[in-house]
């Protein structure tokens, strides 16, 4: 076409398009398949948010079981978001099958997620015993009933999220879908809608008595016994995760059970702010799936040759970190209409969508970017450390945004006035 002549008409539309799309991320399916993963994340998100405000009751009857409850959040998310991220790799590699035997790559990644699990369900309700009382939390229930409640809650949580997975894995090899695109939105969501209620119906089915020390000790040894059994497993896959997880996810742990210390702290604002805490688990979730997908795409590229672990970031790398912060714009709007939105159906709407909005920037562009930067060098470091970073970059970058995301939530309503 000659120097100044004009594009035809059946073009000019398809420019713009096509601009936004590579805005967006590398390809317009990658794109796609992203923003439907994170926008159908972030509505059952609110679903989440509405039930954490609206079980205030029991968090208070039971404390500290609200320090439990993002960790307990974030550890599904981190095991099952590992599991995905290796199957992913498996198929990328040509190494994945659907087989359910013990010895096939898929069985042994399922019982190794399991016992991670139930005996990280056990160290949680360590853990939130421990800053419980570290916090002065008064009429504490017992170590050994919240160890009942943690694992029994974990495990019903996670039969639905594990078959979530595997459906996705089967689904990508159907009709080759990228699951680097899809894992990490698609748990988080099921791991905020799941996990919330099943720790509440765990809760009323273990009660209160003697009978329930006796019920979490049992709980506690087997977890304990399914853990030691993976560790020392003849089958080397199995072995092998559970070895390289269990640090990791332990570290990551903790730091989730930081955002539940912001939660117990803050907890009178369930009731006065609700829809800011109807925000809370859809923001941190979005901040943590846009992670997962960053963390996914990079330990992909190392696998298969097409990103280098160098310190700054090359071509691809960035371009996959385009796709994370084009995404996060549309998922900001959504999430604060959002939590306005179901906080006004649900509980008096406290406070305004303006208001909501204010707070919601001010944290993403803090959350982002710290999420962003983690999720690039823990991936490349596990890589230059000789470990799977689908293993190890996950659950860093999720328990960072549980922990610096509700804490940006936090300061920027106390910054913009709210409370």
């Amino acid at each position: 076409m000659a120097r100044g002549t004009p594009a035809p008409r059946g073009d000019r539309p398809v420019r713009p398009l096509r601009r936004l799309v590579d805005l967006l991320g590398p390809t317009d399916s990658a794109a796609r398949q992203s923003l439907i993963a994170l926008v159908f994340n972030s509505i059952t998100s609110f679903g989440a948010g509405l039930m954490l405000v609206s079980f205030e009751s029991t968090w208070r009857r039971l404390p500290p079981m609200l320090i439990l409850v993002p960790a307990a959040i974030g550890l599904r998310g981190n095991v099952f978001s590992t599991l995905g991220n290796r199957l992913s790799t498996s198929l990328h590699t040509g190494a994945f099958r659907v087989s359910w035997r013990i010895d096939s790559v898929l069985g042994q990644n399922l019982v190794a997620s399991f016992a991670l699990t139930s005996f990280l369900s056990v160290v949680l309700a360590g853990i939130a015993t421990a800053i419980g009382t570290a916090l002065g939390v008064t009429d504490m229930v017992s170590s050994l009933q919240l160890v009942a409640i943690a694992v029994i809650g974990g495990v019903i949580g996670s039969l639905v999220v594990a078959a979530a997975t595997v459906l996705l894995a089967i689904g990508a090899v159907r009709y080759s879908w990228d699951l680097d695109n899809l894992v990490a939105p698609t748990v988080s969501t099921l791991g905020d809608v799941v996990t919330i209620p099943a720790l509440w119906v765990a809760a009323e089915l273990v009660g209160s008595g003697p009978s329930t020390r006796i019920t979490g000790l049992a709980i506690a040894l087997a977890a304990t016994a399914a853990i030691v059994w993976s560790w020392r497993s003849a089958h080397s896959l199995l072995s092998t995760i559970t070895r390289e997880s269990l640090p990791v996810l332990t570290v990551a742990l903790a730091l989730s059970a930081l955002a539940g210390v912001v939660l117990q702290k803050q907890q009178h604002l369930l009731a006065t702010l609700p829809a800011i805490w109807v925000l809370q688990p859809a923001f941190v979730s979005s901040a943590g799936a846009l992670g997962g997908i960053l963390s996914g795409r990079v330990s992909t590229g190392l696998h298969i040759g097409s990103v280098e672990p160098t310190f700054s970031p090359g071509p691809t790398a960035r371009r996959d970190g385009s796709l994370v912060f084009g995404l996060a714009v549309p998922l900001l709007l959504l999430n604060a209409l959002g939590a306005s939105l179901v906080a006004r159906i649900g509980s008096g709407g406290q406070p305004g969508f303006g208001w909501v909005l204010a707070a919601a920037t001010l944290a993403t562009i803090a959350t982002m970017a710290v999420v962003a930067a983690v999720s690039y060098f823990a991936t490349i470091g596990a890589w230059h450390f000789n470990v799977d970073p689908d293993t190890y970059g996950v659950p860093i970058v999720t328990a960072v945004a549980d922990f610096v995301g509700t804490m940006a939530l936090v300061i920027a309503v106390v910054a913009l006035g709210i409370t």
